[in-house]
């Protein structure tokens, strides 16, 4: 499905003059409002090819219907989102459940529909039909060095494929962990594991990024090989300087202080990109934005002041990208929003005054502080937002036009309504 330009413009005629004084009301006093458009225009999140479909519970799945059934498929609903907002420009694939046939052609495609291809992923953490050995104990830490040589060849076959896709940068999560004390050596475990990660890191071309992905708990839930942000820093460290920490907000355990995460690693130049997600308990997989979008503004806030203290682009030295599942909503819809809440974030981040902020914070006036945060945080940036997407060519309202198309309906119509999406 394409959606033609005569149906994206009687949209936002439709929606102007409500938008106009929407943004006149916001943009009023602002001195860099130009700046803060600038920046929200070239901000781009790549999307999962893995979150097209429903994916949802461990538990089940509950296929809405007319999901994508092949990559081309995946690339048509990404160039979807495009069209909507803009601000979708890249896919990010997870092999060996998107492995393109023809890497030149769906290269084209990608490009047709003004898209790039962002990190691949590798996948260590299931077994597929045709693989020799199980991940059952592990991948890179399993005792089996047999195991291990399978897992290193998987991750550099990744590389192989994100080169001619025009890919520049890995993503490593390992599900490798223990559930029972005294099942693993953890010491072993982390050896074997850094051997193996020098094999991968050996193989990346030198314009590439090699992210080491962390998590809490799941699927092992006493010890996990690489837990948290300080082991993966510890990885990256000893790898080298194409080697970075990738940070999935939902990969820690609760009231965690992810802007404190994020602060240090930026500040040792560490920090790699992001998942982005919500979460309530844990790994959740939640929309962007949906449970807590203050941390989410706190994030983006230690974001923008670290990324302007080291001389960073806000676009494109940090690889962003969601991360999510869907199980009782629409999976565009959901991306729709997801996208909207970091793009929103980005914005109330933007706004805050930071010479003000910094000057508070030397005289220990913890109310001022305060009020500069959440003065930022409680604007109603939204106009901001739809400002930049009406300036990129989007739809003032994305949500609000893919359900006047009823772009739904024709996917079902197209694909079917028992067509099921691979990955999760």
């Amino acid at each position: 499905m394409q959606i033609q330009q005569y149906q994206l413009d009687a949209h936002n005629d439709a929606e102007l003059k409500a938008h106009k004084r929407g943004f006149d009301h916001v943009s009023a006093d602002l001195v860099n409002k130009e700046d803060i458009l600038k920046k929200l225009v070239d901000f781009q999140v790549a999307i999962p090819s893995w979150a097209l479909g429903t994916g949802g519970t461990r538990f089940g799945r509950f296929s809405g219907g007319g999901e994508p059934r092949n990559l081309e498929e995946k690339i048509e609903d990404v160039g979807l989102l495009q069209q909507l907002n803009r601000s979708s420009g890249a896919i990010s694939l997870h092999i060996p459940w998107d492995i393109p046939e023809n890497a030149q052609h769906i290269r084209a495609l990608a490009a047709q529909k003004g898209l790039r291809f962002d990190a691949v992923n590798s996948n260590t953490f299931q077994d597929q039909p045709t693989q020799e050995l199980s991940y059952k104990f592990g991948s890179l830490q399993h005792v089996d060095k047999a195991v291990r040589q399978q897992a290193i060849e998987h991750n550099i076959e990744v590389i192989k494929h994100g080169v001619e896709l025009g890919s520049d940068s890995l993503t490593v999560w390992l599900s490798d962990g223990s559930c029972f004390p005294g099942q693993l050596n953890f010491r072993q475990a982390y050896e074997r594991t850094l051997e193996g990660l020098k094999e991968i890191y050996a193989a990346l071309p030198a314009n590439w990024k090699m992210f080491v992905e962390y998590k809490a708990f799941e699927p092992n839930f006493y010890s996990m090989t690489v837990g948290d942000w300080g082991q993966s820093l510890l990885y990256a460290q000893k790898l080298g300087p194409q080697a970075y920490t990738l940070v999935d907000l939902g990969h820690h355990l609760p009231n965690a202080n992810i802007e404190q995460i994020v602060a240090l690693l930026l500040m040792e130049g560490k920090l790699g990109g992001f998942h982005f997600n919500d979460s309530k308990y844990g790994d959740d997989d939640l929309t962007v934005g949906s449970i807590n979008p203050y941390q989410l503004f706190l994030i983006f806030k230690e974001l923008v002041e670290g990324m302007d203290a080291r001389g960073m682009n806000h676009a494109t030295d940090l690889a962003w990208m969601i991360d999510a599942s869907h199980n009782v909503k629409d999976p565009l819809e959901d991306l729709l929003q997801s996208v909207e809440a970091i793009q929103i974030a980005y914005a109330q981040a933007l706004l805050v005054d930071n010479a003000a902020l910094k000057q508070a914070q030397e005289n220990n006036d913890v109310v001022l502080a305060q009020e500069i945060l959440q003065g930022a945080y409680r604007t109603d940036v939204r106009p901001l937002v739809a400002e930049a997407r009406l300036r990129s060519g989007a739809a003032l309202q994305p949500l609000k036009l893919f359900r006047e198309l009823k772009v739904r309906e024709e996917l079902i119509k197209n694909r079917g309504q028992k067509a099921v999406s691979t990955g999760l």
